[in-house]
């Protein structure tokens, strides 16, 4: 296998033999990296042909429905772990002994505080400023006030800022949310979990107590986990991207959250929820399923199906279960989360969803869990990004990491116009 080429004809009855690599899983890859010197390059839009690196971290195979972090699937890390194991999983490798995963937990905690000068930071911001929006310019801005973790080619600075990211982002999430509806900032607490933390950041209010309900702390942690990391979408591409040039990685985790707050990648749970409402009561299902079967309708159910898994979403079957844990336990009645469960049992059961493998995914269930505890929809994607930063932290360490790395400069097919001469203003029609 290693000696096997590809060969490829060339115009001008020339041609170029192109070694074939192959990965410890997936398909072999043609390596194109020495077309160039030919005079050649290949056009493929959206990147979806073409491997832009090579990483050990994350590996699908959508034809069979499986996730895999650094070797472990995903349905065994979600329901035997917990999100600050994955985390050290994703960004060094193997799972942490009991010493190192106490040390990180431990200094993960230690660095949950943001600078106090944060606060004055967010007060430039609108009150209805999208959460998004405030996350991504807070993110970026960590930079002014970490000046001391800036240093890309230096492990040392790459590790504090890796543990900065990670501590910080929950209390960031919670801070948006809070400026959005005008309560007071809560301080994190550290004698809580990951999530539990979080949770107690977004709900509490200095005026009466808050225990946080472990139910719903068991749900945050595995939508944490089940949004960690899905190898190179187009947010953790675009940190990679951004981080070949060496810029700062807060600079770089903001440039991934920008890219996560597209409605076509980060938005998916809450699109779905925008649909629910769109349907609103249980008797009206009927009519938007014909809807959604009616080629030529431009309705679409949102929350099924998966682009790159084509038989059914590995996260969303631990999803699944955790939604139902929290529905029966908050016993929420919300009209909505009606239409969600009839409209689960349909594609479960209808054949026209079953036949075309229309699952429920796992933003339709992350969707409802949020939606249930009492998270607006405007913080859906804030949450995502939180989750997805270990995600980019690890592949941005990975790129470092390698020897020989470089800027990231795709090329382009270009169609304008040929060379031209210029036109005086005199000379120009009037």
């Amino acid at each position: 296998m290693a000696d096997m080429k590809a060969k490829l004809e060339l115009p001008g009855n020339d041609s170029i033999e192109l070694p074939v690599k192959q990965g410890s899983l997936g398909q072999d890859v043609i390596d194109i990296s020495k077309l160039g010197s030919t005079g050649h390059f290949t056009y493929d839009p959206g990147f979806l042909a073409t491997a832009s690196c090579e990483s050990a971290i994350t590996f699908i195979d959508g034809g069979k429905g499986i996730l895999l972090h650094r070797g472990y699937p995903i349905e065994q890390l979600a329901t035997e772990s917990d999100y600050l194991d994955l985390c050290f999983l994703l960004i060094y490798g193997e799972l942490p002994t009991k010493t190192q995963y106490k040390e990180f937990v431990a200094t993960v905690k230690n660095h949950t505080m943001v600078h106090e000068q944060l606060v004055h930071f967010f007060r430039g911001f609108r009150r209805d400023a999208h959460p998004m929006s405030m996350l991504c310019g807070v993110t970026g801005a960590l930079s002014a006030f970490y000046q001391d973790s800036l240093d890309v080619h230096d492990k040392q600075h790459r590790r504090i800022a890796a543990f900065r990211l990670i501590s910080k982002m929950p209390t960031i999430a919670a801070m948006c949310y809070k400026y959005s509806i005008g309560q007071p900032f809560v301080y994190p607490q550290n004698s809580l979990s990951y999530a539990g933390n979080f949770l107690h950041m977004m709900f509490s209010v200095p005026s009466e107590e808050y225990k946080v309900n472990p139910i719903v702390e068991k749900a945050m942690d595995r939508i944490f986990i089940l949004h960690a990391d899905h190898e190179q979408n187009a947010s953790t591409s675009t940190v990679r991207l951004a981080g070949s040039s060496g810029a700062n990685p807060f600079a770089c985790i903001a440039a991934g959250i920008a890219s996560l707050w597209g409605p076509a990648h980060g938005g998916a749970n809450e699109a779905c929820l925008n649909m629910l409402e769109e349907i609103g009561t249980v008797d009206r299902i009927p009519e938007f399923i014909e809807r959604a079967k009616d080629k030529d309708d431009p309705f679409r159910l949102m929350g099924f199906g998966h682009r790159v898994y084509k038989n059914f979403d590995p996260r969303a079957k631990v999803m699944r279960e955790t939604c139902h844990e929290v529905l029966d336990e908050l016993k929420v009645n919300d009209p909505l989360l009606d239409v969600a469960m009839e409209l689960e049992r349909i594609a479960l059961e209808d054949e026209y969803f079953v036949s075309k493998k229309l699952y429920p995914n796992v933003d339709f269930y992350s969707g409802l869990i949020m939606k249930a505890i009492g998270i607006p929809t405007s913080m859906f994607t804030v949450i995502f990004a939180l989750s997805r930063t270990v995600g980019w932290i690890a592949h941005w360490k990975e790129m470092l990491d390698q020897p020989g790395h470089k800027i990231g400069r795709p090329r382009q097919l270009y169609t304008g116009k040929t060379e031209r001469d210029f036109i005086s203003h005199a000379d120009r029609q009037p």
